[in-house]
């Protein structure tokens, strides 16, 4: 592996970690990191709310750029779908949250600037 793609790879095990911890003080449980599955994977699975039953299951992709206007393009339909079959596959090995809300929310990492946490940033299929 390249110096450049470990520098990326370090940079966006950073980028989660963060948004782990921004998601936790959000009042989220943080279920799987980096979870993969044949066809799919997930950068975060999370739960609301922290204690208690989960209401929420997020699957959530994390973004790390240098500025904020690029997150408008930064998942694309391919991903979504990855995202998608990653979901699905972590409901059949957990199938008692198959049942609660399940959503795919992103987080927004750039420097100097606070994680951007959007919910529900598109629904199934789209």
């Amino acid at each position: 592996m390249s110096a450049a793609r470990q520098e990326r790879e370090a940079a966006g095990r950073r980028a989660e970690t963060f948004a782990a911890l921004w998601l936790i003080l959000k009042g989220y449980r943080i279920l799987g990191r980096r979870y993969r599955a044949p066809g799919g994977e997930i950068d975060l699975i999370a739960a609301w709310p922290l204690i208690g039953a989960p209401r929420v299951v997020a699957f959530v992709e994390v973004k790390q750029r240098r500025d904020a206007s690029a997150f408008a393009e930064a998942i694309v339909p391919a991903q979504r779908r990855r995202i998608e079959a990653g979901g699905d596959a972590w409901l059949g090995a957990n199938p008692k949250l198959a049942q609660v809300l399940c959503r795919y929310d992103a987080v927004f990492v750039a420097p100097g600037r606070l994680p951007r946490h959007v919910k529900s940033l598109w629904r199934r299929g789209e």
